[in-house]
């Protein structure tokens, strides 16, 4: 057989089965975006240049960035799968073997499809793969491969983490207050925040000696100060509170969270551990005073003029008599607007408005018919068991639901109030003082 000569420098061209139709892909798994958009042109310009070079057909082209590590979690991969069985093309052109596969799972199912004849070829940059053992073989050995050395690398960073940690360097993100350096030398080390770190101690400060509350703080920082975090973002009352409880503050840290292993950082602290269990123990004081304080409408209402949730707080007043009386008052809790003007509302006066409001509501479509109905059963039984009557469901044949509502927005327990507006399928609005239903 006679042998061609190909001049200095010319690649060898490859010979390709007739009749294929490639899908070129490109995938990257880089957490930066803009560098996966990047990595993927530069892809999808070599692999066009090769396609141009050995006169491949490329029917389609498919990018992904989505990781290759775990089976069946990239769409677009699935949707190259089901278009191969289907038949649109026959051939995969792509950079290189790891793209298509990190994991034995999506692997095999490239190989079934070799088996099965519906995948003719796979191209890539420097090699080719085609439906014959040796081939098939090396292409498992390689996906393997790739499977290997991201196996390594997750021991590998989960060892470096260890050593981190015992060093006393902290792995992750800095907590509000602190910034982690960017330096490459000083990896997992991080400085005070100049602007934020004295904000933080003021709020352990006023929590342990003025006894304030973390909704307290929360309006505190977002309308006197304006405090933003690093990413120049409100901070969440949930986030302050998480901030208070975090012992990193004072030089210590558990990693990784609920583990039970604890180290001394090399961080500096921003407060004393003694001001840290002070402010413990007052929040552990307002927990157990807003379980004790649970009112009967909170959480279930928004205010009309602004879109905060209404709130509750409770008020006592000294009579003549010498007693004092207890009122609870509901109006806007003014997280979306500080100067919001709605009016609060008696709590007495706002149930009398809510049982106009029961007149809109279609009690057939509410869970509280089926609560209901249970309850008369249960009273049935009561007076006939208890009392000896000998038809007391003749006495009850007249009530409905919407009686029933009524009844337990006079006399229900909290419980059974907050079950009842929870069945309300409208937004019920408090605009200043009158009750209305979206």
């Amino acid at each position: 057989m006679e042998t061609m000569q190909m001049p200095a420098g010319t690649r060898a061209k490859i010979e390709v089965p007739t009749a294929v139709k490639y899908c070129l892909y490109a995938r990257k798994s880089t957490e930066s975006e803009e560098r996966q958009v990047l990595s993927i042109d530069s892809q999808i310009k070599e692999m066009l240049q090769l396609a141009d070079r050995e006169g491949l057909e490329v029917v389609t082209m498919k990018r992904e960035s989505h990781s290759a590590k775990e089976t069946g979690q990239r769409p677009v991969f699935n949707e190259i799968v089901e278009e191969l069985r289907a038949g649109k093309f026959t051939g995969i052109l792509t950079w290189a073997p790891d793209r298509i596969s990190r994991n034995a799972g999506d692997l095999g199912k490239i190989v079934d499809l070799m088996d099965a004849g519906k995948l003719v070829e796979i191209r890539t940059f420097s090699q080719s793969f085609r439906n014959n053992p040796n081939e098939k073989f090396l292409l498992m050995i390689l996906g393997s491969q790739a499977k290997l050395e991201n196996d390594n690398r997750g021991i590998n960073v989960k060892r470096g983490l260890r050593t981190r940690v015992e060093m006393g360097l902290w792995p992750g993100i800095a907590p509000l207050g602190y910034l982690n350096e960017k330096r490459i030398d000083r990896k997992c080390q991080v400085t005070i925040d100049p602007d934020r770190a004295p904000i933080v101690k003021k709020m352990y400060e006023k929590v342990a000696y003025e006894k304030w509350s973390g909704r307290k703080i929360h309006q505190w920082l977002k309308f006197e100060l304006n405090f933003k975090s690093v990413g120049n973002h409100n901070v969440a009352l949930g986030n302050i509170y998480r901030a208070l409880s975090n012992p990193f503050y004072y030089g210590v840290f558990e990693y990784p969270k609920k583990s039970g292993n604890w180290y001394t950082g090399k961080h500096e602290p921003i407060i004393e551990k003694e001001l840290f269990d002070k402010v413990q123990e007052q929040l552990k004081r307002d927990d157990i005073h807003r379980q004790s304080k649970e009112f009967a409408f909170t959480k279930l209402m928004v205010c009309g003029l602004c879109g905060s949730g209404i709130s509750a707080e409770e008020k006592y007043k000294v009579l003549k008599d010498g007693t004092t009386a207890k009122y609870i008052y509901y109006g806007c809790g003014r997280s979306k607007d500080r100067h919001c003007k709605c009016q609060y509302l008696r709590e007495e006066e706002l149930v009398e408005q809510l049982l106009k409001v029961l007149d809109q509501i279609d009690f057939n479509n509410l869970g509280i018919k089926h609560k209901f109905d249970e309850e008369l059963k249960r009273m049935n039984k009561f007076q006939r068991k208890v009392l000896g009557m000998t038809n007391p469901k003749e006495t009850y044949k007249e009530i409905d639901s919407k009686t029933y509502a009524q009844y337990i927005l006079r006399e229900g327990t909290n419980e059974e109030k907050r079950e009842l507006m929870g069945c309300f399928k409208s937004k019920i609005k408090v605009t200043k003082g009158v009750v209305t239903i979206a």
